[in-house]
């Protein structure tokens, strides 16, 4: 088989599915204008809102969450996946695709089903160990598993034969010059040129630990020079911040341009999603990584190769207090030599090209 002509990417529910997606569906136009890159959704997922504002065709089809243990769900599983994968198998049948491409989701397994039952190459995009539950059941379809992080297949059985590829990022970003965007970012935020900047976002849907404790250290922050630029979370309550602090403490709800908040920083402070991990490595932003605690602690996973690497600092969501964020952020943030040693060490861990490499990755499934 040679060049790809058309190609299907399933990937839906979360931003950590989507943005790779998209990033990947921009690399593959990139090399061929003349592809066709039809993506999968369901009804209800965050790619409503994300993929067909960025020019690309989107199919729904019904998906269903998988259990995660024997019950009477996973009795209906099969008559329900049938249904979800008939669907899929419609679009794969229509756009005459050359290949499924997965980065998980419950929207991915029917995919995978199609794809198999039609003898098509698969390919499975992984950011997370343990793999998801639906990418785990795509790789009993498929050996061509890529995954994000050098971390994945020491971790994951499922995932030892796995090839390290990265995570593919949006141009903004993965092009982003922080040192040269700097001034017009903080200009763009009413942030001053010349002093610190802490950049705080939680993830798409926010962190309301995170929000409490850093606005609980904002006069202590202010009255040390550092201002703030605080991504709040669509989803969450506005935080109380002071009105009569002398440097800008500046809140939105939503950031839709992450490199921007990038660019205006000195360090960040966040969650440890494996999107945020490989985009403030990639470009070498010294981080504070607060995983997320209610889970199977993948967040934790994800950011402490960073923070062993000399990246960042890893802090417990328990121990995350105004009184930590002042005793911590303040020396740090006011201390240049070690915040550029961290995003040097950030930097060689992160990776800028892993749509690129996902495409080759892709390339070799197809032709093999």
């Amino acid at each position: 088989m040679g060049p790809l002509r058309s190609v299907v990417l399933a990937g839906g529910g979360t931003g950590g599915h989507i943005y790779p997606l998209l990033a990947f569906a921009d690399c593959l136009r990139r090399h061929d204008p003349g592809v066709r890159i039809t993506c999968l959704g369901t009804p209800k997922g965050l790619e409503n809102e994300l993929i067909p504002p960025q020019g690309y065709d989107l199919r729904q089809i019904p998906a269903y969450q998988l259990p995660r243990s024997v019950n009477m769900n996973l009795v209906k599983t099969p008559g329900r996946m049938w249904t979800a994968a008939r669907a899929a198998g419609q679009v794969i049948d229509e756009v005459r695709a050359d290949a499924v491409v997965g980065f998980g989701g419950y929207v991915s397994v029917p995919a995978y089903l199609a794809a198999w039952r039609r003898e098509l190459p698969i390919v499975i995009h992984e950011v997370n160990v343990p793999p998801g539950v639906a990418n785990r059941l795509g790789m009993k379809f498929t050996k061509h598993v890529a995954v994000g992080f050098p971390h994945q297949p020491q971790q994951a059985e499922a995932l030892r034969d796995a090839r390290v590829v990265g995570v593919p990022l949006r141009r903004g970003i993965a092009g982003l010059d922080r040192a040269r965007n700097a001034a017009a970012a903080r200009a763009h935020f009413g942030l001053r040129p010349d002093l610190p900047v802490l950049f705080v976002a939680g993830g798409s849907q926010g962190a309301r630990s995170i929000n409490l404790a850093v606005s609980g250290a904002a006069k202590e922050l202010a009255r040390n020079g550092i201002q703030v630029l605080h991504v709040i979370g669509a989803r969450n309550e506005p935080v109380p911040v002071p009105t009569d602090l002398p440097v800008p403490y500046v809140t939105l709800p939503y950031l839709s341009q992450m490199e921007a908040g990038y660019a205006a920083a000195d360090l960040m402070l966040g969650r440890g999603g494996a999107m945020t991990c490989a985009e403030v490595a990639a470009i070498g932003l010294p981080t504070i990584y607060v995983p997320y605690p209610h889970s199977n602690q993948e967040q934790k996973r994800n950011a402490l190769p960073v923070v062993e690497a000399g990246g960042g600092l890893l802090v417990d969501d328990a121990e995350l207090t105004p009184d930590w964020v002042e005793r911590t952020v303040v020396p740090l943030i006011r201390d240049p030599r070690r915040l550029a040693a961290m995003g040097a060490a950030a930097a060689a861990y992160g990776r800028r090209d892993g749509d690129e490499a996902l495409l080759n990755f892709v390339y070799e499934a197809v032709n093999r």
